[in-house]
């Protein structure tokens, strides 16, 4: 039987995004697709949809954990969606599904997701995020998904 699994890295950030953020974001996805690894996020827009974009761009996979129960609410580029009805509570789960974690802009819900993914003991990249102690500050997307896959 094949082996199906592919290693997902979490990324994360706001709903709503500059053009810099979406520029991040997508090139995270292509480069984490180029690289053979899926991209898990929160399924909705902002950095979540331009990183869905990006992976799906390179044939990358893409799965979204919805804080709602409507499959409606993914992007266009999430090719799994999970409506998990957990409401924000789903940031845990986003989190947990990686390997590690991307962080590009975002607000509190992205500080809870750090939070979480820095005490579990997953390598974070941030761009443009918060500056907390124990993520990595990337300098570029490369510099960012070359941090988080080499932890």
């Amino acid at each position: 039987m094949k082996d199906f699994r592919i290693p997902l890295v979490a990324v994360i950030g706001g709903a709503r995004c500059s053009e810099q953020e979406a520029a991040w974001a997508e090139a995270v996805g292509r480069l984490l697709a180029r690289q053979g690894f899926g991209v898990v996020c929160g399924g909705r827009g902002g950095v979540m949809a331009a990183a869905c974009k990006g992976a799906n761009q390179m044939g990358g996979v893409t799965v979204g954990l919805l804080p709602g129960e409507d499959d409606g609410e993914a992007n266009p580029w999430v090719q799994i969606v999970l409506p998990t009805g957990l409401g924000e509570a789903r940031n845990a789960l986003v989190v947990r599904a990686g390997v590690g974690v991307i962080a590009i802009g975002g607000g509190y819900g992205t500080l809870s997701e750090l939070a979480f993914a820095l005490k579990w003991g997953k390598p974070v990249a941030g761009l443009g995020t918060w500056e907390l102690p124990g993520v990595y500050a990337a300098a570029s997307p490369q510099d960012a998904v070359q941090y988080v896959l080499a932890s």
